[in-house]
């Protein structure tokens, strides 16, 4: 049996018949995986940190602190962040297992701790999951969500409904790109992102992938989840900015010809927050896994390198350090 996507809007350009797609070119050809794979092989890549694994973690990692009841942001590492809205809690892309795979003895391995546990939440309102990659959408953290929080929320890209239904979800919301909801004092948009979907080798693109938009009182927040720079991203400022705070993705992009459709480097990241006004910005989907080349440290070296050649304030958008906490109040009064 042919699989027909039943979301199917022949007037949206991201819709086919047989799932969904970028409205940009897909730039990748037939070979190329296997041709990185072998380059990857063949020069030993990734390398470890300059200084090594434990000297990275002592750098970059710290257990995130819950303490005080202001409204806040916390970077969990990779592109997990928690927000805290009176003392509502939004986590977005929850990935805390020891491997980003569907299997616990192989797949990418977590680097850096976890620095956060689900037991240590006080309470979970709302989950925004951007697509159903394992370093994204992580079953075993969605499974002990779900037993401890089971009336939490869950807010989801199209087609992947059935699969939180199924782990035994209550309550779970499925947008396409441009819709909204809202709950609990967070008002949530799905937005474009020029990225892809798989968990299987059956489901290549049959759910949707996105960004979020997140707004409170005093937090306007573009939370990109993966994707590969493309000037129609700047129609979500368009729409929906001006931001004071965005999350970026910095990593995962080496070797650029690979990676590029998919993923941003640090300089188009720094292209991006320049073109949106230069809010505060949080990089992530780096230290935690090792998905491309680069290393672990070379994401916010070159962060830094991109903003002091592009003459913007470095403190606008720094690497920030797995598990900090910065509060609305700073964002909201800048």
């Amino acid at each position: 049996m042919v699989w027909k996507n039943p979301w199917y809007d022949p007037s949206k350009a991201h819709h086919t018949p047989e799932g969904f797609c970028n409205p940009e070119a897909d730039l990748r050809q037939p070979g190329d995986l296997q041709r990185w794979r072998k380059e990857r092989k063949a020069q030993g890549l990734p390398f470890p940190p300059a200084e090594g694994y434990e000297a990275f973690i002592r750098q970059w990692w710290q257990p995130a602190d819950l303490s005080g009841e202001d409204d806040a942001v916390w970077w969990l590492g990779h592109a997990c962040l928690l927000l805290r809205n009176n003392n509502r809690y939004c986590l977005i892309d929850p990935a805390l297992s020891k491997r980003a795979s569907p299997l616990r003895f192989y797949g990418p391995a977590r680097k850096t701790p976890a620095s956060l546990n689900i037991n240590q939440l006080p309470s979970l309102d709302t989950v925004l999951i951007s697509h159903n990659h394992y370093d994204h959408l992580d079953k075993p953290t969605v499974q002990r969500i779900i037993r401890r929080f089971p009336e939490v929320h869950f807010i989801v890209p199209l087609g992947l409904k059935a699969w939180f239904v199924k782990q035994g979800a209550r309550r779970v919301t499925a947008l396409d790109w441009w819709e909204s909801t809202q709950h609990v004092g967070f008002t949530v948009h799905a937005v474009p992102a020029r990225h892809w979907s798989m968990r299987t080798l059956k489901d290549r693109n049959r759910s949707l992938w996105c960004g979020w938009v997140v707004q409170t009182k005093n937090l306007r927040f573009w939370f990109t989840g993966d994707s590969g720079y493309s000037e129609n991203l700047l129609e979500i400022s368009q729409r929906l900015g001006p931001f004071n705070l965005a999350a970026l993705p910095v990593g995962a992009y080496a070797p650029t010809w690979f990676m590029r459709g998919q993923h941003m480097d640090p300089e188009q990241a720094v292209s991006l927050h320049r073109d949106i006004g230069c809010p505060h910005s949080i990089p992530i989907h780096w230290g935690v896994f090792e998905l491309a080349d680069e290393s672990l440290d070379e994401p916010p070296q070159t962060l830094a390198q991109s903003m002091e050649v592009a003459g913007l304030d470095g403190s606008r958008f720094r690497a920030w350090r797995i598990g900090e906490k910065m509060s609305v109040n700073n964002i909201s009064q800048d």
